[in-house]
């Protein structure tokens, strides 16, 4: 919860909750914004010295073994998931952490994009998976 907690915070403290930031971001033609580009810079960072050192050690910081990845095959579903949630990140100029930060303001689009995104969750969900070869 603190790790989530702080993640929102980060988002509010940079402006990254702000959907206009990231539209701006993708509007390379016009009123482009390279903030973001800053902002998961700054996450990389961050991140990439922190997942050395977890892999490196072989467990978690909690202690806790670490799960196994999951196969790197590209897909359909992939490549469609991939492509939809892009063409959704476009049009709202969300992405999940960003809305559910968002849902603090009570803005009845971050309620409509997480809503939406709920569902979308649900046919995904009931969709048939492929059966990998062994």
């Amino acid at each position: 919860m603190a790790a989530g907690a702080l993640f929102g915070l980060g988002l509010a403290v940079s402006g990254m909750t702000n959907p206009d930031k990231v539209l701006n971001f993708l509007d390379v033609a016009g009123h482009w914004d390279p903030s973001l580009a800053l902002v998961m810079g700054g996450a990389l960072l961050v991140t990439v010295p922190g997942f050395a050192w977890v892999r490196r050690r072989g467990r978690s910081a909690c202690g806790d073994a670490l799960p196994t990845t999951p196969g790197s095959r590209i897909d359909a579903r992939l490549v469609g998931g991939s492509a939809l949630f892009g063409i959704g990140w476009g049009i709202a100029g969300y992405c999940p952490g960003p809305a559910l930060a968002n849902l603090a303001h009570g803005t009845l689009e971050a309620l409509v994009f997480v809503a939406a995104l709920l569902l979308g969750s649900q046919v995904a969900r009931a969709l048939p998976r492929p059966t990998l070869p062994r």
